[in-house]
């Protein structure tokens, strides 16, 4: 008799101690589930977060325009992103510091155009393009290292066909070969950098653009193939 009372003994505090725990695990996973919904909604508050600044870091700079024209609009425009700027016949930059601080004397250039645009490594889109497309003498753009620089921005560069005379797309980690076909109408282009491009086959690639563009020296893509650039600056096996 001794024996099946202590199993009965043991058999109650076995499932009395499962069904103790019962609650504990019901909390918990109700708990986990909370933090993982309110992890979800910091991550998608945070995308919304960085969607609206981005949109907001690349508005039109429209009431900048009405009081001192394109020019100096796209000027504002790429200071206030921390890149520079170069006017016709000046030799010096206009060119954001570190802490994003720029001279605004060149705002008395209002009459002067902008030639030459460094926007390396900044936030600029295919709407930040907005700011630019106005310009008439535009000889230089630095786009370098801008991750949202895309196929979709290169189709508006055609706008600078008749000025521009240097780009630079390296390090765009969005810009693919479909978007370099686009380029086709900078038929006054001389130099164009697409060093460290995640494009498949680049010394292909480098030849298609080359025969597309046959004034232009294409500069990265024969280094990114294993190839090395001859003193005179061409790639040679």
């Amino acid at each position: 008799m001794a024996a099946p009372t202590a199993l009965r003994c043991f058999t109650r505090r076995l499932y009395g101690s499962t069904a103790a725990l019962e609650p504990q695990n019901s909390r918990l996973l109700r708990y986990l589930c909370s933090r993982f919904y309110d992890v979800e909604y910091l991550v998608s508050w945070s995308a919304k977060l960085r969607e609206r600044n981005l949109r907001r870091k690349n508005a039109y700079c429209g009431y900048i325009k009405k009081l001192y024209g394109d020019d100096i609009a796209a000027a504002y425009f790429v200071l206030s992103r921390g890149g520079g700027v170069r006017f016709q016949g000046q030799e010096n930059w206009f060119r954001a510091d570190r802490r994003g601080k720029y001279s605004t004397d060149f705002l008395e250039l209002r009459n002067v155009p902008v030639v030459a645009v460094d926007l390396a490594g900044s936030i600029v889109n295919y709407n930040g393009l907005d700011n630019l497309v106005q310009l008439k003498a535009l000889t230089s753009l630095d786009l370098s290292r801008c991750p949202h620089v895309d196929d979709w921005v290169l189709t508006r560069l055609h706008v600078f066909a008749d000025t521009l005379e240097e780009l630079s797309l390296a390090g765009c980690p969005q810009v693919t070969d479909r978007g370099l076909a686009c380029l086709h109408h900078l038929e006054h282009l001389r130099r164009l950098d697409l060093s460290h491009l995640p494009v498949p086959n680049a010394a292909l690639i480098q030849l298609l653009v080359e025969d597309m563009l046959p004034r232009c020296e294409v500069v990265g893509l024969a280094l990114a193939a294993g190839t090395q650039p001859s003193r005179l600056g061409a790639p040679v096996s």
